[in-house]
């Protein structure tokens, strides 16, 4: 694991129309760490998270000024290919959202369209992904039955099985937990610990205790503006900013 900067947003701030999401955010998302971003609903965390792979991009009022680079490229900047971005910068989403398809072909999706032809690459690719998903086990034995037969839980370790098999650099996953049980949070938050030995992390949680458990960074987001951010120990445990000790012990949010 090294300590380098994977990610660095400078002055980055989105607008929806008039209305600025995003303050003037500056922070470095370190390689093969989980970032997590915490903030009370509203407050930026997932607009910021989506200007990380220009997600925001396809919604008409929305625009970002200020950069992002990429291992030092302004991913911003005129000419850059947003697919290639989006390639290296996977992402999961709060809902998991297979396609009404087999097991295999949601996994294998990403591949086809990046034009892989060999049917024997992408079956070793999706036994890979699904591995790195820790879902193979689970349905070696069903990869052509639907996906929509699957539970909350393996759905939404399929998706993240669909993310890795583009081989991206980066995982953002906003609140991929939210709608689990316990148990399939569990095994999400297992996955990311796991995952953080091949991929640089971000994820965006509303639960503390999640943060807490799963993240080595911290930052905190409220009405738009980046307030701390920090190794999570001390994020949790000597905040620097009133605003962020408040949050953390309950006082709003």
């Amino acid at each position: 694991m090294t300590d380098q900067s994977k990610i660095s947003a400078q002055d980055l701030s989105i607008f929806y129309g008039a209305n600025r999401a995003v303050k003037n955010v500056s922070m470095e998302i370190r390689e093969n760490r989980v970032t997590a971003l915490i903030g009370p609903s509203g407050c930026g965390k997932s607009t910021f998270l989506r200007a990380l792979n220009r997600m925001n991009d396809i919604i008409p009022s929305v625009r970002a000024e200020g950069r992002v680079f990429l291992d030092g490229q302004d991913i911003y900047a005129p000419r850059v290919d947003v697919i290639d971005v989006r390639r290296r910068v996977g992402m999961v989403f709060q809902k998991s959202n297979p396609f009404p398809k087999s097991i295999f072909e949601n996994v294998a999706y990403g591949l086809r369209i990046n034009g892989v032809r060999s049917r024997k690459v992408i079956e070793q690719q999706v036994e890979k992904s699904l591995r790195g998903a820790a879902l193979w086990d689970e349905v070696k034995d069903r990869l052509q039955t639907s996906a929509l037969a699957m539970s909350g839980g393996q759905q939404q370790r399929l998706c993240i099985a669909r993310a890795l098999a583009i081989e991206p650099e980066v995982l953002l996953m906003d609140e991929p937990a939210s709608a689990l049980d316990p148990i399939a949070t569990q095994k999400i938050e297992e996955l990311i610990h796991d995952l953080k030995r091949d991929y640089t992390i971000v994820i965006v949680t509303h639960n503390m205790q999640q943060a807490a458990r799963v993240s080595d960074f911290t930052g905190f987001f409220l009405m738009g503006e980046l307030i701390e951010v920090d190794e999570t120990g001390t994020i949790f445990t000597k905040p620097t900013r009133k605003q962020t000790e408040d949050y953390i012990t309950g006082r709003f949010g």
